[in-house]
């Protein structure tokens, strides 16, 4: 951890990472990810990095039926992401020393304990912040 990490807000001088998974429909998917680094900004953090994971932009092309029921839902039980887009996240959390992550999606306590472990950093939803 950083030395200008302030001890009273988890987020005050922290480096943070933005998160969100998003359904295909969803078109203001940037403009969640704006609100949510306001609230960071607002505690003190620096968002230096955004990662976005669609669901279902690519369905249309596949023939597997009952894609548009699922862009709602998480890729992974245990993750929320796809296998590729943790592995990604969590070289780039370790390589810029992300001090926290902040995920859009509401995220259960087993999500963010496995999460925790393979990025290496504080995992927080947006719903913390408020």
């Amino acid at each position: 951890m950083k030395q200008y990490r302030s001890l009273g807000d988890p987020l005050g001088g922290a480096d943070v990472a933005l998160i969100g998974l998003f359904s295909a429909k969803e078109k203001q998917y940037e403009a969640r990810l704006d609100e949510l680094a306001v609230m960071v900004e607002a505690r003190g953090g620096r968002v230096v990095a955004r990662f976005i994971q669609r669901r279902g932009a690519s369905d249309r092309w596949k023939q597997r039926p009952g894609g548009s029921l699922r862009m709602s839902q998480p890729f992974s039980r245990r993750t929320l992401l796809t296998h590729g887009k943790v592995r990604e996240v969590a070289q780039a959390c370790r390589e810029a020393e992300i001090d926290a992550a902040v995920f859009v999606n509401t995220l259960t306590h087993r999500q963010r304990s496995v999460l925790a472990k393979i990025l290496g950093c504080l995992i927080l939803s947006g719903e913390d912040l408020v």
